[in-house]
């Protein structure tokens, strides 16, 4: 007859690869259907009923509670089974070559005090405790454990970022730093790529790639998974990133999340673009509107994320910078767009792409009907007005003929102190007014000219449509435009990215952006790795096969776990 048997024991602790060890072997020896070794947590207790490994002691188990329950075939073989634990947790041997095991991270750094890393693998409920240690002590965390809760990763990261010092997680997997693999990693080459993570596979896989490409990377830096989060707000993100902007080393920057905020995501996004560098970004679950924005190269997948940061690395390209906008020229307020169209879809594409520079483009013909401008004659913040719409054209030739009220709108926007930036379309071909740039360019010198004696600076921008065997000659439209000041290409989506990166760095200007606190030491990561090891073994095993001095920690949690007396202790070291 089938029965279970169960041994709570309190005040213990081992790490999590000793109760797997611990629990297969149960399970090998004669008599034993299924064995289970866990924490008493609720979480692990719902795993164990799932299963059938059911008791009243397991149900009652405290999360401090180690919990060793067995299914054997009889009374017997349950009890020879559980008078073993003892003797299988002492035949486990360490196959760490250290002589002597710390049981501090104190002790362990006057062992190793070349360390200037510190990975954390302990249960979640002490690993906060552990991390502060290391972080008192001026070591940078790799914090592979889970479970950690938020308001202690926020805390954590806050304190590092004073300190000038990285805590990649909680529930980290995957970072390289130097060429050495920490947690779940792989042997990925030196090169010139950075890459900021708050994905461990994602991390894995995108070096992996750019490895298979024929590059490498600096550094590989996992942030955990709740890094890009609204309440965590990419502290560990953005110092990564502010790591590899200063890094002569780093040529491109690669950022890879699993789905971030959005509020954190453009956050992150504002300061990448002022990396000064290529940088890649592959936000899983992001919807990609374009390839390239200055600096900043957006990638549909990791695979393609990989392929972009090698292509850059190997043939570095010319990056578009603000500076080049002249931003000086403009007077304190100016900030607003006015698109005046004579083509409909010119005019809904321009809203489209305006979207990725400015929250909101108020519209007569608009995208969503909550942008609908109120009144098409009056403008208002950001806007375009199709000209070409019904409402414009009763009584009226279309104004790809007739420039008239294009004009007299045009001259009201420049009059108007908040405007930065006017746009129009010149659509040329038959039926077409013959020659519209002779009418629109002297009224666009002239605007541009009012503004100036005014003490601003006007951005007229134009997009002109047609081809070099059109009637109205296409070289000369453009020709009599750009000669009465206007910025002129024959791409839309140029020509209204051009607006847009005025736009955003207009309302950029002189907002702060990147890292509070201490910057991080370079040094400490150009240096040869050297690590302390608190947790599972396995980590300094690891570490030790790439060449890594490493000490091992043999921790056991302050107080033999007693939460109470661990918190007053705690106190006493903050104090002392």
């Amino acid at each position: 007859m089938t029965v279970i048997q169960t041994q709570i024991r309190s005040g213990v602790y081992y790490d999590s690869a000793k109760l797997m060890q611990l629990q297969r072997q149960l399970s090998d020896l004669p008599g034993i259907q299924d064995a289970g070794v866990v924490m008493g947590t609720e979480s692990n207790k719902e795993l164990l009923s799932h299963i059938g490994l059911v008791s009243p002691e397991m149900q009652s188990a405290k999360p401090d509670d180690l919990v060793i329950i067995v299914k054997a075939d009889d009374e017997k073989a349950a009890e020879t089974a559980l008078s073993r634990v003892d003797e299988l947790l002492a035949a486990r041997k360490s196959t760490l070559d250290q002589e002597y095991l710390p049981h501090s991270i104190e002790a362990a750094a006057q062992m190793l005090p070349g360390a200037s890393w510190v990975l954390v693998s302990v249960a979640g409920r002490y690993a906060a405790g552990v991390a502060r240690d290391a972080l008192r002590l001026g070591k940078h965390v790799f914090l592979f454990s889970d479970n950690v809760s938020v308001e202690d990763e926020i805390d954590l990261k806050q304190k590092a970022r004073e300190l000038g010092l990285l805590v990649m997680g909680p529930d980290c997997g995957t970072a390289m730093i130097g060429g050495a693999g920490l947690g779940f990693a792989n042997k990925i080459r030196r090169g010139p790529i950075g890459v900021v993570a708050a994905a461990g596979t994602g991390l894995q896989q995108v070096t992996s790639r750019i490895h298979q490409l024929g590059s490498g990377i600096t550094h590989g830096i996992g942030t955990g998974g709740r890094d890009l989060s609204e309440k965590v707000g990419a502290i560990t993100f953005l110092m990564g990133l502010d790591v590899f902007v200063r890094d002569p080393d780093t040529k491109v920057i690669v950022l890879v999340s699993k789905p971030p905020a959005p509020k954190v995501a453009e956050e992150v996004i504002k300061v990448a673009r002022k990396a000064g560098k290529p940088v890649v970004i592959s936000f899983v679950g992001r919807a990609v509107t374009t390839r390239q924005d200055g600096n900043l190269y957006f990638a549909t997948g990791m695979d393609d994320a990989a392929s972009l940061a090698v292509e850059l690395a190997n043939h570095p390209p010319k990056l578009e910078t603000d500076n080049e906008l002249n931003l000086n020229r403009f007077a304190a307020g100016q900030k607003f767009f006015r698109g005046l169209f004579s083509g409909g879809t010119l005019a809904y594409e321009a809203q489209h792409i305006l979207a990725d520079y400015v929250p909101k483009v108020w519209a007569n013909a608009p995208i969503n009907k909550e942008n609908k401008l109120p009144n098409s004659m009056v403008s208002q913040e950001h806007c375009i007005v199709d000209l070409g719409e019904d409402e414009f054209t009763v009584g009226r030739l279309h104004p790809m003929m007739d420039n008239e009220l294009r004009i007299r709108r045009l001259m009201e926007e420049a009059n108007d102190p908040t405007v930065a930036v006017i746009m129009l379309d010149v659509v040329i071909g038959y039926g077409s007014h013959p020659d519209p740039a002779s009418e629109l360019a002297p009224a666009i010198a002239e605007a541009i000219a009012n503004a100036r004696k005014a003490g601003r600076h006007l951005e007229v921008v134009c997009v002109v449509t047609g081809t070099d065997e059109d009637p109205q000659n296409f070289d000369s439209q453009i020709r009599q435009l750009k000669q009465a000041g206007a910025f002129v290409d024959a791409s839309n989506e140029v020509v209204v990215r051009r607006a847009g990166r005025i736009l955003r760095a207009l309302a950029e200007s002189g907002s702060e952006t990147g890292i509070t606190g201490t910057p991080v030491n370079l040094d400490t990561l150009k240096k040869p790795l050297e690590a302390i090891n608190v947790g599972l073994e396995s980590f300094a095993e690891n570490l030790k096969a790439q060449g890594v001095p490493t000490v091992h920690v043999d921790w056991k949690p302050v107080a033999g776990g007693n939460e109470k007396l661990a918190s007053i202790l705690e106190r006493m070291k903050k104090q002392s």
